[in-house]
């Protein structure tokens, strides 16, 4: 199995912004992220936060995390409707960017 991330070092931060949207970005990477901000800025050449370097790369407009939020929430609700059980946000958060961002 290739790993996700190999060659492709933006598209960690990608996934850990929608992960961190939709309010299931865990505790070890949000603080990983934090401290690896000057890296970010040094690799990206860019300034600000992880999450600014991302908004910034993407050209996202103002509001971008909240519609994401939105996605998921209604999606979330289908899902449940159907299946009966809680959607993943790994699967959600990959499928997401996949699709919306193709890499």
């Amino acid at each position: 199995m290739s790993d996700r991330y190999e060659g492709k070092p933006f598209l960690r931060l990608l996934d850990s912004y929608v992960l961190a949207a939709i309010g299931h970005l865990d505790d070890a990477n949000a603080n990983w992220l934090t401290e690896a901000e000057p890296h970010f800025r040094a690799t990206f050449g860019a300034k600000g936060s992880w999450r600014d370097i991302v908004t910034s790369r993407m050209q996202f407009p103002e509001g971008m995390e909240a519609s994401i939020r939105e996605i998921w929430q209604q999606g979330r609700v289908k899902f449940l409707a159907m299946d009966g059980t809680e959607p993943d946000p790994v699967a959600f958060t990959h499928q997401f960017v996949d699709t919306k961002f193709p890499h």
